[in-house]
């Protein structure tokens, strides 16, 4: 959206100054019933009114110039002295009562306009004085009423024009009509775009009000969604690393325990077992509590070098009762991203310790295959196996719960697949699948 009054995302705008700025001061006296509005909140319609005050005391000192000139001496010319300067101070009275129509102001109003009335019939070179009269009464009162001031003050110019000709002039009968009628369609014209930038500001305010109240709605839903997004990846983490590994030391302990007096060389065995994943554990706590990459991954080497001591590490821990193998099938044709890397080896710590834990299996293989677009990670076992149940839906004893869906929402957050093909007695094989070309899933 192009409008000056468009709200960036993470940009700070004031409301106040935007509207104030861009559509006029909000607290900004609005236009009366039918009026013009009040100049002052309006920067062309305070010029045309200070333009028509100065048209004003222009055109009432020539008329009264005029007079005194031509007609010097006059029984009359005291009196148009008075009237003049009367007229001249109800005028200046004008802005001291305010712009609305309130019952004071109709009333001077109709005061100025007697007054000038009687000035024209003494001396008809005052009836041009009519024109800044137009404005005023189109500024105060409601349309009908301003028209009808137009019009009996266009008469009186008509009548006046009339009396200083020495003969019938056409022009003098239509002029002062026309001009009426300009000077009121450009009054009439300048109200409607008073009103029109009313409803404009009004609607520029609403519109404000909604963009920030959206703004505040999109920020609150983007911050629940980073803290779901960043519990979903701490669940994981921990499901991952911390938990399988405290469950493998719960296992060593316990068995430390069985046989501590009867083998306590294998029971101390057990213990360092333990303690070495401890340490593993901890150094994993700290890498991704700053989301950094598995502890294995930082050493160096790759994907390869981290599966291959992964599948090392877990045949050392079961002292000979599981055994691990990987194996790796050819080579990247450029290095795998961080991501995928991270991903690929918590599936693989996902995995065995499912196997370890769940299957009874002797043994397991890692296979990760490099292919053109795509890597594949297959990891199986001849353990137990179980009846697969497809993707999505939780058997009733899947009470822990974080294994699989974890994996499947690591590799789908990369745009892949994870398949698990397995039945009972035949052991498990679980394929995961990411693309190389496909763009990340946001989700």
């Amino acid at each position: 959206m192009g409008s000056p009054w468009r709200i960036r995302a993470g940009q700070r705008w004031d409301v106040r100054y935007v509207v104030e700025h861009r559509t006029g001061s909000p607290d900004a006296e609005g236009t009366e019933a039918g009026g013009l509005g009040a100049a002052g909140s309006d920067p062309d319609a305070r010029r045309l009114a200070l333009l028509m005050h100065a048209a004003f005391f222009l055109l009432l000192g020539a008329s009264l110039t005029r007079f005194l000139m031509r007609h010097p001496g006059e029984a009359r010319t005291p009196w148009i002295i008075a009237l003049s300067i009367t007229l001249a101070v109800l005028y200046l009275l004008g802005p001291v009562l305010g712009s609305r129509p309130t019952p004071r102001r109709v009333a001077w109003l109709g005061a100025l306009v007697v007054v000038w009335m009687v000035l024209v019939v003494l001396a008809p070179s005052f009836a041009w004085c009519a024109v800044p009269l137009f404005y005023t009464g189109l500024r105060i009162l409601p349309p009908r009423a301003a028209l009808a001031l137009v019009a009996l003050l266009t008469v009186f110019v008509v009548a006046a024009q009339l009396r200083l000709a020495t003969g019938f002039d056409p022009n003098l009968v239509l002029a002062p009509p026309a001009v009426a009628a300009v000077a009121t369609a450009v009054f009439v014209h300048m109200r409607r775009q008073a009103v029109r930038q009313r409803e404009l500001a009004a609607r520029q305010r609403e519109l404000i009000g909604d963009l920030l109240r959206t703004r505040r709605e999109l920020a609150a839903t983007e911050r629940r969604e980073g803290t779901l997004a960043e519990r979903q990846r701490l669940s994981m983490e921990i499901h991952d690393t911390l938990a399988q590994g405290l469950s493998s030391q719960q296992m060593l302990l316990q068995a430390a325990d069985r046989t501590w007096d009867a083998d306590p060389e294998a029971a101390r065995r057990h213990v360092r077992t333990a303690t070495g994943i401890a340490e593993r554990n901890l150094a994993e706590a700290r890498r991704f509590v700053h989301d950094l990459a598995p502890a294995d991954l930082a050493a160096g080497g790759g994907l390869e070098a981290a599966l291959h001591a992964l599948a090392a590490r877990e045949s050392a821990q079961a002292a000979g009762a599981f055994t691990v193998r990987c194996h790796v099938e050819g080579a990247p044709a450029a290095p795998l991203p961080d991501r995928v890397q991270s991903a690929l080896l918590r599936i693989a710590q996902g995995a065995l310790a499912n196997v370890r834990e769940h299957a009874g299996a002797t043994a397991a293989g890692l296979t990760l295959t490099h292919l053109d677009d795509r890597v594949v990670l297959d990891v199986g076992d001849n353990g137990r196996g179980f009846t697969a149940e497809p993707e999505g839906v939780r058997g009733a004893r899947a009470v822990r719960g974080h294994g699989l869906p974890a994996m499947r929402a690591r590799v789908r957050q990369l745009g892949g697949t994870l398949t698990v093909e397995s039945a009972p007695g035949e052991g498990t094989v679980l394929s995961a699948e990411i693309p190389l070309t496909t763009t990340e899933d946001p989700a």
